[in-house]
């Protein structure tokens, strides 16, 4: 899907993993780009490095919010519907990467939040843009069976 190479493209040029995805649907979403990056710059490395849920995870459920996700407080069944998508859409990215923790998918608790560089060794042992990727599609694909009302 070209939008998932878009996002992942974005991931190589430096955006963090959640940006990558969020920003690969602004032209969905309406968010111009500077935003949707300040929005998600809090959730690269599995929220600020603490290496928790994975960036493209919550890169991908930010925008699912944005376009399935309710506004109508104390409507327990609109809760629960939203809830459940947002379980369908980790649950089928848990189910082909094996995790939707940052940690795990990359086989490294270190919290350091100091960036590493964005050398050719880090793309070439980092899963992270094939994850950007996996999120992306995942995300194409339900929009596309579900269009958005908004």
């Amino acid at each position: 899907m070209e939008r998932g190479l878009k996002a992942a493209q974005l991931f190589v040029d430096g955006y963090n993993c959640a940006q990558a995805v969020a920003v690969a649907f602004c032209d969905v979403t309406g968010l111009d780009e500077k935003m949707t990056c300040r929005l998600m710059s809090s959730f690269g490395g599995g929220m600020g490095r603490m290496r928790e849920v994975c960036g493209a995870v919550s890169g991908m459920l930010m925008v699912a919010g944005l376009l399935y996700g309710y506004d109508v407080i104390g409507d327990d069944a609109v809760k629960k519907a939203h809830y459940a998508l947002v379980q369908e859409l980790a649950g089928q990215f848990r189910q082909e990467v094996g995790s939707i923790v940052c940690r795990e998918i990359l086989k490294n608790p270190s919290t350091d939040p100091n960036p590493s560089p964005r050398t050719e060794e880090y793309y070439r042992v980092r899963p992270c843009a094939r994850m950007v990727l996996t999120a992306t599609n995942i995300l194409e694909a339900y929009i596309a069976e579900h269009p958005p009302k908004v």
